[in-house]
């Protein structure tokens, strides 16, 4: 078994600090934008849609490095939505008719939500570990 070191807890708050700043500005953006709802669904789709696929390659990468099962499958589902949903937003935001400061707002604010909710989730187990938590496939 490997020991796992704990984040700091300076650590553990810059990481949910930046994904809170990340997501709740995107979403700010979102509610004050002049757009269409349905183009506001998209991008709200895309950041969920964005973090769900960030934490669970993070997860998977994880899982194999310390010698837990992953199915192929699933890890290269993990690769193609985490790369389906930037170059979605990519097109999104090359297409859409905003000023290129906002273009470039929410590519930012949606890159570091995508960089926190990895170290939120890498925090979250590794403190999980430390307290001695039993993982499904571990027991």
């Amino acid at each position: 078994m490997t020991t796992v070191q704990r984040p700091t807890a300076a650590f553990v708050g810059a990481s949910w600090a930046a994904l809170f700043i990340g997501a709740i500005a995107f979403l700010i953006g979102l509610w004050n934008a002049q757009m269409a709802l349905n183009e506001k669904g998209y991008y709200l789709t895309l950041l969920l849609y964005g973090l769900f696929a960030a934490v669970s390659l993070q997860k998977s990468v994880r899982d194999r490095s310390e010698g837990i099962a992953v199915t192929g499958m699933y890890f290269m589902l993990c690769w193609i939505s985490l790369c389906a949903v930037i170059v979605l937003l990519t097109v999104g935001l090359w297409n859409a008719t905003l000023q290129p400061s906002e273009k470039g707002f929410y590519a930012m604010s949606f890159v570091l939500s995508l960089f926190a909710v990895v170290a939120v989730q890498k925090n979250v187990r590794d403190l999980g570990k430390g307290a001695g938590m039993v993982s499904a496939e571990q027991g």
